[in-house]
């Protein structure tokens, strides 16, 4: 379990909750709202778990006031589990916004997404298994570190991958030569991460996949994605 988490002028205070409860963060208003949150998330642990807490009672007049909020990490707590590293979110690679959002929607635009891997390499070269380009499975591989790098972004933008609602639509770009017809394929590599990530129904998605004789930085694959969060 992630715990309680309190931010008193810059300080994290931990608890732990009572099994079952989700984990969240709060932002301290002042000592009796804590008192008042504790009780009704863990009565049983209350005096515990405010003993965790070093001289709140006596800061406690000197705390700013700030929102209260709360957060779930179902999403991010089922990546640790997989095993997966997410790499760091990429910035644009011209002049263009890595993602947009139409005022008033609940839409955002994920623009293309090249295979970056979490140690920063871009994997290159086109898909040609007969010409001694890249595999079938090493394209997967290539697809799969574009998922990874669109899941990292959304992470980046939303705060909170739980944030996320339904995966509409991934588009696939493929650098491939022209005798290669397995681009469908290679795309399996993005939604398969998706997946595994979000799951049904959230991360099934619609698709489309082509092949291009070139891509930006001779990229392997590019992938784009439609994604509703929710409101």
């Amino acid at each position: 379990m992630g715990g309680l988490r309190f931010y008193a002028r810059g300080r994290l205070f931990r608890g732990e909750p009572e099994t079952g409860h989700p984990p969240a963060t709060i932002r301290v208003i002042d000592f009796n709202s804590i008192i008042k949150y504790l009780h009704l998330k863990s009565p049983k642990n209350m005096n515990a778990m405010i003993r965790q807490l070093p001289r709140l009672s006596t800061a406690s007049n000197k705390l700013s006031r700030c929102a209260f909020m709360s957060r779930s990490v179902h999403i991010e707590k089922k990546i640790e589990e997989l095993g997966i590293e997410l790499p760091a979110a990429p910035a644009p690679k011209a002049n263009y916004n890595i993602v947009c959002r139409v005022p008033g929607e609940n839409t955002l635009y994920v623009s293309g997404h090249l295979p970056i891997k979490a140690d920063g390499t871009l994997i290159t070269g086109a898909l040609a298994p007969e010409g001694g380009g890249l595999t079938v499975e090493e394209g997967y591989e290539a697809a799969r570190h574009c998922g990874l790098n669109i899941i990292a972004t959304l992470k980046n933008h939303l705060g909170d991958l739980d944030k996320v609602e339904q995966v509409i639509k991934v588009f696939g770009i493929v650098n491939s030569s022209t005798d290669f017809k397995h681009q469908h394929l290679v795309m399996d590599g993005c939604s398969d991460v998706i997946m595994e990530v979000f799951d049904k129904p959230v991360g099934y998605h619609a698709r489309s996949a082509i092949g291009t004789n070139t891509l930006p930085l001779d990229a392997s694959v590019e992938v784009e994605a439609i994604v509703k969060i929710k409101s």
